[in-house]
């Protein structure tokens, strides 16, 4: 999906595909811009900022049975995360909405305003407690009088989650009862960060070393803020010493590694500050993957979306929490995740995920092997000007972390010399799928900086994250091929 005529194409080729292909840079900032040329042919995206048109018919359906004149519906996959967004909207936006069952599985409609409509989509995705496109299907076969398969799937759902959740277990070295499913990653930030916030309620948290935009945004938009020792400018755990000398936090968070920029902060002198003040140690490892780091040495807690690496398919979403039983917080956080949880990973979405993360390891061990022949190819070209990567970025303090038989991931960061010019032509050029996302089993490039943080990037770019980066994810094709699609790509650049 790198033509231009791929514009708007699935990625994969799924209807439950959770990427979109935008094979031009001009394509990143038509859709930043809302171009209608761009996103009129828009068949998909990001399930969090793109609702699938299942969804949206799901919504419509909803309009038609329950909402009255100048309203509008929005269908959460629980009456847990539509209470949530009830009261979001309130709060944030003081907007009057209510709530209303569907009538199938625990479908619950936010009915609102619908000039507000916007206030609804934004807790949708900051929150990411979103009906999967599967989900959706589903209950509008079964709405219509069709086939109930939330009654015919049960046992085979439960039973693809305790495999998902043993699976889990191992591989992180943790219990079974310590880990929880959620319907994306970003819903199981959101469950975490309500159940730290409870701890200490109307403290700010802290992030360490820049993170994935909404990593960030959950923080801002559902608790009372978060303080910004993102790196780049001095170092973070002395900021975050000074700052805990006067004042108490609610819990601090951080990523193994960053994204885009893949670096790793001292989390072993994190994890001394943060027991010392009696605060839990959130570490997201997406990125990373618990194939490759074990972040339990040091944090309370560890999210990851199950969407990226684990899946690899890119044709389903969930997320996962897994409590450090070694952790002086083990109790409260377990105790707090089983209220919060809700078990919106839908059942469907659960046997995909299953089935797709059985050969995990060993993709992402193929996967750690070409992304470093990729980096030394990259590194040694004259036209690159810098590359992002764990084995050449904070090794040390990503080695701290790093399992035996671990590598670096598959996530690398590039820019260019004369990055204005050059990586636009550079990026059109590329020959491999492009569009959001990452962790999928092909090759998969973005324009990062444009494409996550386009109404912000005086602010990203204040932190180190260059304006014309881009951000590859490595997949399973021979480094070979990859390395003369990029040197096609680099030809392109005069």
């Amino acid at each position: 999906m790198s033509r231009a005529e791929d514009l708007g194409g699935p990625i994969p080729d799924s209807h439950h595909a959770v990427s979109v292909a935008l094979p031009l840079w001009q394509h990143v900032i038509g859709y930043e811009e809302q171009e209608p040329a761009v996103v009129d042919k828009m068949q998909c995206g990001y399930p969090r900022f793109f609702l699938h048109p299942d969804v949206v018919k799901l919504n419509a359906l909803a309009d038609a049975r329950l909402a009255g004149e100048g309203e509008t519906c929005v269908v959460f996959p629980s009456s847990a995360a539509a209470d949530r967004c009830v009261a979001y909207v309130s709060e944030r936006y003081d907007v009057e909405s209510r709530v209303q069952a569907m009538e199938w599985q625990q479908l619950t409609a936010v009915i609102l305003p619908a000039e507000k409509k916007t206030a609804a989509l934004k807790f949708w995705r900051f929150g990411g407690e979103i009906v999967s496109s599967r989900m959706a299907l589903a209950a509008l076969n079964a709405l219509a009088g069709g086939k109930d398969i939330g009654e015919s799937l049960p046992d085979e759902g439960e039973a693809a989650k305790v495999k998902l959740r043993h699976r889990l277990a191992e591989l992180s070295g943790q219990d079974v009862a310590d880990v929880f499913l959620f319907s994306c990653g970003m819903a199981a930030i959101f469950a975490v960060q309500r159940v730290a916030s409870r701890r200490c309620a109307g403290l700010k948290s802290a992030q360490l070393e820049f993170p994935y935009v909404d990593a960030l945004k959950v923080q801002e938009e559902f608790g009372p803020g978060v303080h910004e020792y993102l790196g780049g400018k001095s170092d973070p755990v002395e900021d975050l010493k000074q700052r805990l000398q006067n004042e108490s936090l609610s819990a601090v968070y951080t990523e193994v590694p960053s994204n885009p920029l893949l670096r790793t902060v001292d989390l072993a002198a994190v994890s001394q500050v943060t027991r010392q003040h009696g605060l839990p140690l959130i570490v997201d490892d997406t990125v990373g993957t618990v194939v490759n780091v074990d972040a339990f040495a040091f944090a309370d807690v560890v999210t990851t979306s199950l969407t990226k690496y684990f899946s690899g398919v890119g044709d389903v979403m969930g997320g996962a929490v897994i409590v450090n039983h070694r952790s002086p917080f083990a109790d409260y956080l377990r105790e707090g995740l089983l209220r919060e949880s809700g078990d919106d990973l839908w059942l469907e979405d659960a046997v995909v995920l299953e089935k797709n993360s059985r050969d995990f390891v060993d993709r992402m061990q193929r996967i750690n092997r070409t992304a470093e022949v990729v980096v030394d190819f990259l590194k040694n070209h004259p036209k690159v000007e810098q590359v992002w990567y764990p084995r050449d970025h904070f090794r040390r303090e990503y080695d701290a972390l790093r399992r035996e038989q671990g590598g670096f991931g598959g996530m690398l960061s590039v820019s260019l010399k004369d990055a204005e010019a050059a990586a636009p032509l550079f990026y059109d050029a590329l020959a491999i799928s492009k569009g959001p996302s990452l962790g999928a089993n092909y090759s998969l490039a973005c324009p990062y900086t444009l494409l996550a943080h386009y109404d912000e990037l005086d602010w990203a770019v204040s932190w180190g994250v260059k304006r014309d980066l881009i951000r590859i994810s490595v997949g399973l094709e021979d480094a070979e091929d990859l390395i003369k699609r990029l040197e096609i790509a680099f030809a392109a650049v005069s």
